[in-house]
């Protein structure tokens, strides 16, 4: 089936750099977006506004495009299966379904094998206090957590709220004696084909990711056993675009798995100048069953994140060859809110 009209389920910086990279393949784009200044309208063929549970603004989303992927995994389980009925979404929404939900993705990937740090199911303050083995850790909220979103840090019981009444459900987590942080992107084909880009190292700071590089200050077998677990989680979940496998590695030189992002991912932005086809690309191709090109380095890199009112300053600023600055476009300007980004190529 040739597909000329790709539908994309929001509209910030990822949508953006999806729409662009269709741009390039002669695919046209439908974006719709619940944010009326969503950036991504600036390069898309077309653009709506709706809520995400809007049925005729939903209806005329799906009487214009051929196939929908997304550009964030917290769409409302129940409206992408009903969109899916419709028209095909990739990657699918059972991944969503997965991937949405903590205990079933840290459920998932132990049962291939692939350790975690240790964790368990939390509804009560009793069940923190039975569990007080995990402490010092972090409580995280089982659906809907990005960017440090629902998440606390406990050091003890003793930092359980009182006033916490446990409304949602949460998983606990054991800090890690981290050393470092990574992640792979991996982009599976419908002919099964993947590629596995190379472990980026990455840097967060208040939750948030500061800095990539590549190549990865990390051991051969690590940097293979990465890839190893990104290829396995893609087949497993029949994954068809781009997804990204965050790892820590602690102080041992054990490889844990964080988590699973069923998208495009912030750590790959510095794929589009490093290599000859980004991570976006590869999406696009991808899910539109279009022809798998190879993939070539071109250079390692830095990529620094540009949050809130840094950008003011980038704005100002020439850059040098080997320099990639990339605005973002968004009108409000908020503290940690990611504004561009910077790419350095490191010939």
């Amino acid at each position: 089936m040739s597909i000329s009209t790709l539908g994309i389920i929001g509209s910030g910086q990822l949508g953006s750099l999806l729409c662009q990279a269709a741009k390039k393949l002669d695919v046209k784009t439908v974006v719709i977006s619940d944010d009326k200044d969503g950036p991504a309208q600036n390069y898309s063929d077309e653009f709506i506004y709706s809520k995400y549970d809007n049925k005729d603004k939903i209806k005329e989303f799906l009487s214009k495009v051929d196939i929908i992927t997304y550009e964030f995994e917290n769409i409302p389980i129940d409206i992408l299966k009903e969109v899916n009925n419709e028209k095909k979404v990739l990657p699918k929404p059972e991944v969503n379904e997965i991937v949405q939900n903590r205990k079933l993705e840290k459920t998932f990937v132990n049962n291939l094998g692939i350790k975690t740090t240790d964790w368990t199911f939390i509804k009560s303050a009793k069940d923190v206090q039975q569990n007080e083995k995990l402490l010092p850790g972090i409580l995280k909220t089982n659906t809907l957590g990005y960017d440090g979103h629902g998440q606390y840090v406990l050091n003890s019981f003793a930092d359980v709220k009182k006033d916490w009444c446990f409304t949602a459900d949460y998983i606990l987590e054991k800090r890690v004696n981290l050393k470092k942080e990574i992640s792979v992107v991996v982009t599976r084909f419908k002919n099964e084909e993947i590629y596995v880009y190379e472990p980026i190292e990455n840097i967060h700071k208040d939750q948030i990711l500061k800095y990539s590089k590549i190549p990865a200050d990390i051991k051969s077998n690590i940097f293979q056993k990465a890839q190893d677990y990104a290829k396995l989680i893609a087949n497993k979940l029949d994954y068809i675009g781009t997804m990204c496998v965050e790892y820590f590695i602690d102080q041992e030189e054990n490889l844990l798995l964080n988590e699973i992002a069923p998208r495009v991912h912030n750590s790959g932005h510095l794929t589009i100048n490093a290599f000859n086809i980004s991570q976006f690309e590869n999406h696009i191709r991808a899910v539109c069953g279009l022809k798998r090109e190879n993939v070539k380095k071109i250079a390692n890199a830095e990529m620094k994140n540009i949050l809130g009112s840094e950008i003011q300053d980038y704005r100002k600023r020439s850059f040098k060859t080997d320099e990639y600055f990339f605005d973002y476009g968004k009108k409000i300007i908020k503290e940690k809110r990611k504004m561009g980004h910077l790419t350095i190529l490191k010939r």
